[in-house]
């Protein structure tokens, strides 16, 4: 029997809870990002967790400031920062207001509008890979910096909202470490991916940058 993905947009006490049982349980969620063009639905496949000031991997490593505000809540909203001078990369807000968490959204299948994603993803060769990677991610559901502190539980008219959609069974669920991270925050198993599924996108660890002499 076929079970159609659950419509109700998961609640704001989802969020309010330690980013590492939130993380693996975002997996199967639908993100529905509404746009003048029509709604883009993806179901998610991978996500990545960064648990603020305790972790060296996170943005809020060494604190508030003005670029990482939005992850010490409250929870439930987007925090979206830009990287390399060229992509946008989503995340969504966990944990208690005032203690800084959240899950980067590294990859999904794209579930309805997908003629919308394949405009913003020319370079993508199939639909399986519109949305495989964070940057992919955020450039196939049209996201970028306007975006940030979006309130993803504020209802259906939001520009972005998570839907229960079918969670993926904790049996699927394989975890590793997070991709690009290095230093101490290398160690910590904390990517989050459907076990099996093409658009999961390739681990790919730390390559520490050359200086310029």
């Amino acid at each position: 029997m076929i079970v159609a993905p659950d419509r109700t947009p998961l609640p704001r006490d989802f969020f309010d809870r330690p980013v590492l049982e939130v993380a693996p349980e975002l997996l199967g969620r639908v993100l529905v990002r509404s746009t003048p063009d029509g709604p883009i639905e993806l179901r998610l496949t991978e996500v990545e967790a960064y648990a603020g000031e305790a972790d060296p991997g996170s943005h809020a490593y060494r604190g508030r400031t003005a670029r990482n505000s939005v992850m010490f809540g409250p929870p439930g909203h987007a925090y979206v920062y830009f990287t390399y001078g060229m992509w946008h990369c989503l995340n969504v807000v966990c944990g208690p207001e005032g203690t800084a968490g959240g899950v980067l959204l590294r990859a999904g299948e794209i579930i309805e509008g997908a003629e919308l994603a394949r405009e913003r993803r020319l370079s993508a060769r199939n639909d399986k890979e519109l949305a495989k990677g964070p940057a992919r991610l955020a450039t196939a559901l049209d996201v970028d910096r306007d975006l940030d502190g979006a309130d993803l539980c504020a209802g259906p008219d939001a520009p972005l909202t998570l839907l229960s959609g079918i969670p993926t069974p904790a049996e699927q669920v394989s975890n590793g470490p997070r991709t690009g991270v290095g230093g101490e925050g290398s160690v910590h198993p904390w990517r989050f991916w459907t076990a099996n599924d093409p658009t999961v996108s390739p681990y790919r660890a730390h390559v520490p940058r050359r200086r310029r002499t």
